[in-house]
């Protein structure tokens, strides 16, 4: 069984075949798969849609590139939401939350408010936190230590070996998707080739983040296996060993993964 740690499987892109798509991943043995929310207005949407599909699971949170439009008393509403998802199997942690220095225009005092402001609810209830750490690796770790999180994943983590150790000193672990598919990501490919391999796990970022044999068409989950496999030559092991491992990683990170595989 293979776990993808990361999928928006609600984005619109998805609105004419959601439900196939979900199913294909199934059959292609993608046991699990988590859907991030980005803000309050798919904090509903993501939890049913864990619900309908085969393996699904859901995080809640408010992402970095949706803090123009969040309101401060969504960090409220955010709380609230968690407290009643606490008892709901099918919950995993808060996600998808972090810094973004790539895309221009962002306040950087607007995302780290939202992003100290639920890790305070993370550190509150014990729960893990689903990362985005584009060109922010040093100033998400910060906020982690600060916090005293200890549990997660960096989500699509692109930096240095040094920050990398960093996270995983943190007792986070890495998530790793199709990018590593690419020869001319070369950092990309030491990272997964070189790191610990019980700090990595698999992820999609579907609809995004597509393969190389998908190159700028629609990424989707079915493809974790072929992910896998990828990382499994990179490493020197099996795909089934590589399955094995990601996913032990995978329910290390989020924990309450195992509950809904109970």
């Amino acid at each position: 069984m293979w776990i993808d740690t990361h999928c928006h499987l609600d984005a619109s892109e998805f609105n004419a075949d959601r439900d196939e798509v979900a199913e294909a991943a199934h059959r292609a043995g993608v046991g699990r798969i988590v859907i991030p929310a980005i803000g309050r207005e798919n904090f509903t949407t993501v939890r049913e849609l864990a619900h309908r599909v085969d393996g699904g699971a859901y995080a809640l949170g408010i992402h970095p590139l949706f803090t123009p439009g969040a309101e401060e008393r969504d960090l409220d509403l955010l709380r609230m939401e968690i407290e009643a998802s606490l008892d709901d199997p099918l919950f995993v942690g808060i996600g998808e939350i972090g810094l973004d220095y790539f895309v221009e225009g962002l306040d950087d005092a607007r995302q780290q408010f939202f992003y100290n402001g639920q890790l305070q609810l993370a550190r509150e209830f014990d729960l893990p936190v689903i990362c985005h750490v584009r060109k922010s690796q040093d100033q998400v770790i910060k906020g982690l230590r600060r916090h005293q999180i200890h549990r997660g994943i960096a989500h699509a983590f692109n930096g240095s070996f040094q920050q990398a150790q960093a996270y995983i000193d943190q007792g986070m672990h890495l998530g790793f998707g199709g990018n590593l598919t690419f020869e001319r990501a070369r950092q990309i490919r030491r990272l997964a080739e070189q790191l610990p391999f019980d700090a990595l796990v698999v992820e999609t970022d579907a609809p995004d983040i597509a393969p190389s044999w998908m190159y700028k068409q629609r990424n989707s989950p079915d493809q974790i296996p072929a992910i896998g496999a990828g990382l499994a030559q990179l490493r020197g092991m099996t795909a089934d060993e590589a399955a094995l491992g990601t996913t032990a990683n995978a329910l290390a990170a989020l924990p309450r993964l195992a509950l809904s595989s109970a």
